[in-house]
Formats: C-alpha cells, structure tokens, sequence
C-alpha cells in the first residue's frame, strides 16, 4: 500500500509517509481556495465531497495526493486591505489562518505539509519564471511533431530562439528613433510582436474606484466592475497580453478528451467561438487625387503578388462567414478604435466622428453589443470598393462593432442580417436582397439561412454553400481574399494596476530621456523571484499609473552592464496567474530547484479528480489548460491536460432560497452549526441534500435531521445508559443470520457503487435504512457493525473514529481496508410476492427466488386469504410474472 498523507485536521494526529513501487495513485484536487473572511458553505461542499473520496481511495489502498492551497493575491485582498489601511499581506495571512482553522475544524483530511499559497515568495518565483516560459515561446501552427505519450501532433510551442527572422526584418520592424540599420534591434522586435506574452497598446476595461483593468469577464452584463459593482469604461493602455489564441483550436478539440461535464465543454467552446468563412480586402478609395495608386492598379499588383499576409494602411481587410454575401454589401462599419479611422475620415466629419468615439470609449463591449438597443453610428466621408462587383460603398463607424474581434471592421449585408438592417434601417441605406429563401411563406430580407443566390451576377441561381466555396476559391486566385477560420476567444488581458499581486520579472530599456524604448528583457532566472517592495502607499489614485510606479528606486531602477538604465515593469499580475499552476505545485512544493520534478509529475498528473464550481469553466479552467499546454509544448509536464475528470458542485443557496451574500443576511458560518451540530453533522448534511451537482437550499432542520441520525448510530454500539464509553449488550461476537448479511453486503454494496459514482446522498440513505433495520435486532454481530463504521468513516470521521476505538480498535481506521461485499448473499432465497384478485391486492406471499409459474401459482392458492378469495368463483386465467406477482381473474 502507497501512502502520502497527514491528517493534521485530525485530534488522533498525523500519518506518516513511505513510498513503495507499483501501487495505485489517485489525485484530488478542489479549487484552491480564494481568501474572503468567512467560509461559506458553497466552499464546505466541494471540500467534503473531495474529502470522502479521497478517504475512500486510501482505505482502497490507493495513495492519494489531497492537499490544499490559497490563491491569496487580488483584488479582493487588496480591496479589503485599502478599505481597512491595514496592508494586504496581513489580512491575507490572517483569513488564511482562518481558513484553515475552519478547515481542520471540519476534518478535511488535507497533506498539510504540502499547504502553498500564490502569496509565498517561493511559490510565486514560479509563477514568474512560467510566465517566462510563455515569454520565450511562440507559437508555430504548422509545426509537426510527436509527443511523449507517441502522439503526432501539428502546431507547437516552441523557443523564441528557433523564430526564423525574414530577411527585410529591419525595413518592416526598425521603429523611428531606433538606431538605423540594427538588425539586432528589428530581430528583437520581431520576436517581440509574436511572443506569448506580449506587450500592446489596446483598449481595456478601466475602472477608476478600484484603480484597475478588469478583464472582459470581469465585467458584469450591466457595464460594472463584478467585484463591488463600480463602473467601468473603456480606455485605451499599455497592457501586457497573453496569446491563448494561438491555442484555440487545441483548446476546443481536445475537449474530447476528458471526462468533463457536456455543459462545462459546451460554455468553452462557445467562449473560443470557432466559425469558418473568408478573409476579404476591400480597398479604400479616400478620393484623394495625389493618391496615384487606383483600384485597378492595386487589383493588379494582388493579382500578380497574391494576398499579403497583413493588408496595406489603405485596405480593410473583414472576416464574414458568409462570403456568398457579398455581392449584398452595401455599406461597412470599422470599429470607433480602429487604427484607420483617423487616416481615412474627411474634415468635414473629423468632429463627429471625434465626438462619437469619445462616447463610445465609455461603454463596456457589453453596452456596446448584447445591450445596445438602438444602433448608433457616424459616416467616416470616406468609401470602400467591393472587390467582386466594384461598387463604392460607404465606411461608417459603430460601436456594435469591436475592435477586439475578427479584424474590427465589416462588410454590412442588411438583407441578411438583423443586426445590419437595422442599422440600413435608421441611416437610410439601401439594401440589396442576395439570398432567395425558396420559400414563399420566407421574405428574403431578413433570411440569413442557405438559399441560392439572386442579384449576384455569374453565381445566380448557386446554392449557399456551393456558392461560399466557388468564391472564397475565386478571391484566393485574385488574392482579394481567402477562406479563414476565425475565433471569439481573445488574447488573455494579463495586467492589473494594483499593488498586491505577482510583479512581472521583467525590466523596460528607457532611453536618454528615461522614456521607455519599446524594448524589454527578461529577469534571470537566477535572480527569482522579483519581490513586492516594502510600501506603505499602495492605494490606487484613480490614474492608469500603477502603485509600483511609485515604488522606492533602488528597486524600480538598475542599469545593465552595457550602460542601459532599466526600469521595472510596474503592472502586476492577474490573480488568475497563481491558481493556473498550483495543482502542479502541490505535488512537489518544496522542490526549490524546480516547479515540479518531471518524475514527480509524470507520477501524479494528470489531476485524477477536480470538484468546483461552474464559475470557474471560462476563466480558471480555460487559463489553467493553456498554461498547461505550453509547459507541455516545452517539455516541462507530460500531459497535454491537466484535470481528467471535473464535477461541478451546485451552489447552496441561503434558506430563502437565495444566493448566499452579506447583503441578504443568509450566509451560514461553518462556526456556528460546529458549534450546534458538530462538524460531523455539517458535513453529512451538505452530503445528504441532494446530488452533488445540483443547487440546494439550506435548512437548518435538515441538519438536525442528520445529527438525529449520527446519534442513532452511536446508540447502534455504544451503551448511552452508563457513564463511560462502552459497547452495547447487543454487539456480540456472533454469525450473522441469512438476513442479517443480506442486509450488510447490500448496503456494502450500495455505498461503494454510490461513492464512485459520487451520489453521496444515496449513500447516506442506504447507510440509514442499515442503522434502521440493525437498530431492531438484539443480536448485532461486531463484524458487521466494524464494516458499518467503516462505510460511515469517510463521511463523518470523527464519530466513526470514536465507535472504532470503542469497537476495540488502537489504530486509526484511515487506512483500515475498505469492507468487501459477497454478491451471493445478497440474493435472497425467498421473496414476498403480492397476489392479486381481478388486480387488487388480497395477500403477499413467499416464493423461492427461482419459483417457475406453477410453483408460484401453487403456493398462492395455498394461501388462506387468497382461499377465501378464490372459494366459490371460476378461475379464468392466472398470471404468474416471475419474481413480480401473481394475479387471478375470475368471475363468479
């Protein structure tokens, strides 16, 4: 048996370690625990459910990994910590202590010797140097290769060092300002545009009260800030990005691959949003006449080039999906954000456009799509040519419309496209029909369904998805275009403006000025981790300007061997960095010369079992996969997955059936029903209200059901009549009858098929009807009360390890074998039958299991109350269904 545990939550003290070859492991996993100042029962319940399996793996003999962590650094920390003035870090380890308090408290049979926390200097080193992982890494699709595991693969992380650099690197990278004719400034800036992480000036969620960027799905559907509820506007900032995109397609199909809940799948894949369609260029006539080039030109030099792998400043390059569509565009819509808004719109609408792209940056892209409820827009002056029928058609700009999806501009069918013909609709433009339903009782404007094409020339009379191929084909020979494969997922927003959070190990060039140059490099990895500076202020003062930016000196600035004066990067890191990585931590957490050691890793990945919430399934879980998945590509885990099987808990509403919240006054404090009930009851009741997966009110009479019950089966063994702890009269070492051991290896049976299908409240049903039945015989064999209490151990573990000892045992029955079931004592010999007159019920009677029709009859009829039924009537028919019942039809 292989063991790796400590029981510090325990009274009866901790277990040690010893590591034999070639037996089982099993690894548990919740979701490391986000620090607040009270343990809700939402948390208990995912933590009891894990607890009980685990208990259960190693009384299987199984070595189980089930430990605990806190993902301490954030927004909720630092919230708290400003409005208190106390620093972060104190509160921080004070709720910990809490926490874990709590957590003992309620026997969590955690490996306290593996406890992290992302707040601990040497866990977070790590979480600087995978961010230098991603830093060094770009992503090649088309890279083939074959994993550990012998698997051939397409697309690869891979060295920033094997980046091949074009060879007109410094005509297209070499910025004004930097030296010219560096090559090894343009290579550094290539390599810079196609890291993992990255650097770019975007618009982001800013919001003043809290003093930081807010990812998108940190953003609520009404435009607020989801943690306190401020709101939120757009502007645009410095912001280090992660390119998760460069993983979508991985990301969504292997998927297939783990034992994960369809509706979790189903919310990923729709976040990564995979559609295909085209890429479409359309050239932008801004009538100028020192322009020479012309359309005619420009179509000649795509023709001879093909299509560029970027499109030139005086193109719009759109992503559609319907392609066979575009001899219906009738007009195009850029985003207010887009870089060609300034190059292309006229003085005589400069103001307007002006005036609507400072309102537009005051919405969330929220405000801006789902909610807009009337469209809203300015025409730039400017036109674009269709590249299939060369129509002029003119480019608008709209906030429905963002920048941070597809190419951030589009070609507007409004016949075929509510969104758009609302928009024709309210600014007068015309719209073309190119879609024929073939329907009469189907009006073409308004169809966005496959039909065949109308009013587009040579293509009449096409069906839709012919028609998607033949001109996507057509676009790519006259390289005006090319069929595409487009994602909703965007890059990963990675910075926060906060003080309490991981610090970036990353240092800016600066030039004579002290500005920043653009170009960065990394810290050494022999210089981890970069540690928070000692301050005092750290509040936010509602400017983008980061509370690090006003750090002491000696730690924002040093000055490299060459004489270069560096700056430190002053963002810091999303909460979300330090819990995408800590069940790897957990395995190996005090290993300071690696994250994990491979042999390690390869033991105990991946994660056998992860139980939390559905909240988690876009942001935790998504982040989680695609760090897990570069360190995979780099050779540093040997899984391409890092949790095999996911349960989602339901939430546990308040006993108003309410989410739990301070606001409504319905938070349970685990304190306070330990001290009522017992920590033994409050987890068998979070157990024992349903099934795991589904949302459940409280009910503090629930729990006192429960209690009623764990006393109960204390009273099956210990006598409550005497002053001390003893046995009952009745638990005797005695043969349990045929009945007796029907009874224990069904429930035996019960509760281990329940376990493993993690149907705990079934479980505890079964273990009720045993304590029922036993608690009605005067003889209860010791053997089968010992088996009782150990099915009831991994639910309640206190009160079982008491009747243990009381049972005679000195050892803790942690690793006591799991009780073994007998399949041939639990069938029954005899079963009790009802017989039926005409289809009532008139007698039960006991039949051999195995009884064939004329037996069964036979016995019926010698039953005296089916005699008097039966006495002075005609049998017509008797119906005898095996193992079932027995029915007469008469008449008389």
């Amino acid at each position: 048996m292989k063991i790796r545990t400590g029981l510090g939550a325990l009274a009866w003290g901790d277990i040690g370690e010893w590591f034999p070859d070639n037996d089982p492991q099993y690894a548990g996993a919740d979701s490391s625990e986000l620090l607040t100042q009270v343990m809700q029962k939402v948390h208990a319940e995912g933590y009891t459910a894990t607890d009980i399996v685990c208990r259960y793996a190693r009384m299987q003999g199984k070595h189980v990994l089930h430990p605990m962590g806190w993902d301490a650094f954030g927004l909720p920390a630092e919230q708290h910590a400003i409005n208190t003035g106390t620093h972060p870090r104190v509160t921080t380890y004070q709720n910990i202590d809490n926490f874990r308090r709590q957590l003992k408290m309620l026997g969590f049979s955690y490996d306290w010797s593996r406890e992290i926390s992302t707040t601990d200097e040497d866990y977070y080193r790590w979480t600087q140097w995978i961010f230098l992982q991603l830093y060094d890494t770009w992503y090649d699709p088309d890279f083939e290769w074959v994993d550990a595991e012998g698997k051939q693969r397409t697309g690869k992380g891979r060295p920033i060092s094997e980046l091949p650099i074009p060879e007109n690197v410094v005509e297209t990278h070499l910025l004004a300002g930097d030296p010219a004719g560096d090559v090894a400034v343009a290579t550094r800036r290539y390599q810079d545009s196609l890291r993992l992480a990255y650097q770019s000036e975007a618009p982001v969620n800013w919001c003043p009260a809290l003093g930081t960027v807010l990812a998108n799905e940190e953003v609520t559907a009404e435009g607020l800030s989801e943690r306190g509820g401020h709101p939120v506007e757009r502007r645009a900032l410095r912001q280090w990005m992660l390119r998760i995109t460069a993983y979508a397609e991985r990301l969504l199909t292997e998927l297939d691959g783990v034992d994960w809940p369809e509706s979790v799948k189903i919310l990923q894949r729709n976040w990564i949003g995979k559609s295909v369609g085209a890429e479409v260029d359309f050239f932008v006539d801004d009538n100028d006449s020192s322009n020479s080039e012309s359309f005619a030109d420009w179509k000649a030099q795509r023709a001879a080039n093909g299509l560029p792998k970027q499109a030139e400043p005086n193109v719009l390059r759109v992503y559609t999906t319907r392609p066979d569509t575009l001899f219906g565009a009738t007009y195009m819509v850029v985003a207010p954000e887009h870089d060609i808004v300034d190059q292309i719109t006229t003085e005589e609408q400069r103001a307007a456009v002006e005036e609507y792209r400072r309102k537009a940056a005051l919405k969330s892209d929220l405000d801006r799509t789902d909610l807009a409820k009337e469209k809203s827009g300015v025409f730039t002056g400017a036109y674009a040519i269709n590249p299939v029928n060369e129509a002029r058609i003119p480019i608008w700009i709209a906030d429905y419309v963002l920048i941070s999806y597809g190419t951030g501009a589009i070609m507007a069918v409004p016949a075929h496209d509510e969104r758009d013909l609302e928009f024709a609709q309210t600014f007068d433009i015309p719209v073309i029909e190119v879609v024929d339903s073939g329907s009469d009782d189907v009006e073409n404007i308004g169809f966005t369904g496959a039909g065949t094409a109308i009013n587009s020339g040579k293509y009449n009379g096409t069906p839709t998805d012919e028609f998607k191929t033949l001109i996507s084909e057509e676009l790519n020979a006259a390289g005006l275009g090319k069929s595409a494969t487009n994602y909703r997922l965007r890059d990963w927003l990675f910075s926060r403006q906060r003080y309490w959070g991981e610090p970036f190990p990353i240092w800016h060039e600066l030039d004579e000025e002290g500005n920043l140059t653009g170009l960065i490099c990394p810290v050494e990895d022999n210089e981890l981790p970069v540690t928070l500076p000692e301050m005092d202020d750290f509040k936010p003062k509602g400017t983008p300007d980061p509370p690090l930016s006003w750090a002491p000196d000696e730690w924002l600035y040093k000055t490299a061997e060459d004489g270069t004066r560096l700056r430190r990067e002053t963002n810091s890191m999303p909460q979300w960095a330090g819990s995408c990585w800590y069940y790897l931590r957990f395995a190996d957490n005090k290993n300071g010369d690696f994250f994990i050691d491979p042999e390690v890793e390869k033991y105990w990945l991946p994660v056998d079992l992860y139980i939390g919430g559905a909240e988690h399934a876009v942001l935790h879980l998504l982040y989680s996969r695609f760090w897990h998945k570069v360190l995979f590509d780099r050779g540093h885990v040997s899984t391409a997955e890092p949790f095999q099987k996911l349960i989602n808990q339901g939430m546990i509403l308040g006993e108003n059936n309410e989410k739990m919240s301070k606001s409504r006054g319905n938070v349970v404090n685990p304190d306070d029903v330990v001290r009522d009930f017992g920590a033994d009851s409050l987890r068998l009741y979070e157990m024992f209200m349903g099934p795991l997966d589904q949302v459940k009110p409280w009910s503090t009479k629930g729990v006192e059901g429960v209690h009623r019950f764990l006393g109960r089966a204390w009273r099956l063994i210990v006598d409550d009549q005497v002053e001390e702890t003893t046995l009952r009269q009745e638990v005797q070492d005695a043969d349990l009858n045929e009945e007796q051991a029907r009874v224990l290896h069904r429930t035996i049976k019960g509760v281990t098929e329940d376990i493993d299908k993690l149907a705990f409240n079934t479980a505890i049903s079964k273990m009720m009807e045993f304590t029922n039945y036993f608690t009605g015989q005067q003889v209860r064999a010791k053997s089968a009360m010992e088996s009782f209490v150990l099915l009831l151990a991994p639910f309640a573990p206190h009160i079982a390890e008491e009747l243990w000892q009381v049972l005679g045992h000195n050892e803790s029955l942690t690793y006591a074998p799991w009780p073994e079931f007998d399949e041939a004592k639990i069938v029954e010999a005899e079963v009790e039958l009802p017989v039926q007159v005409n289809g009532k019920l008139r007698s039960k009677v006991k039949m051999p299991v195995d009884a064939d029709q004329a037996t069964m009859q036979q016995l019926a009829e010698a039953d005296e109350a089916i005699q008097a039924q039966l006495e002075g009537k005609n049998v017509v028919k008797v119906i005898c269904v095996p193992k079932r019942m027995v029915n007469f039809v008469v008449k008389g």
